[in-house]
């Protein structure tokens, strides 16, 4: 079982820079693909980025390629999302995930993180 927890939210101007940090325990880190989503209010949760198991592969969504970095350190067990040139539309609540599986789809990712809030003012 795998416990994961977010931090690193928080309000910043659009333009701004922000890195969520993403703390993974209980499991063998390194066993398992990474993933980061997020979910503004009233909408889905919507797919940011992952990062395969040794860190050598990652993959983005649409709306944050070329911004966002995804990384991890599998000897700290950690996970990290770097936010560049943030958006008023990047606001949402993100979310760490694990998954055995390298996979963009939510339903997929077993662990999950209790998210945390980022807010980019215009």
């Amino acid at each position: 079982q795998v416990q994961l927890v977010e931090s690193g939210g928080g309000l910043v101007q659009a333009g701004g820079s922000l890195r969520l940090s993403c703390a993974a325990s209980g499991g063998t880190f390194s066993r398992y693909a990474m993933g980061w989503f997020r979910q503004a209010p009233g909408k889905e949760r919507e797919f940011v980025a992952h990062i395969t198991r040794s860190g050598g592969s990652t993959y983005y969504g649409d709306s944050v390629k070329g911004r966002f970095t995804i990384s991890r350190d599998n000897a700290e067990n950690m996970a990290y999302l770097q936010m560049n040139s943030l958006k008023p539309e990047d606001t949402a609540v993100y979310y760490c995930a694990a998954s055995p599986g390298i996979t963009t789809w939510s339903s997929s990712y077993n662990y999950w993180g209790q998210g945390t809030q980022v807010t980019v003012s215009s």
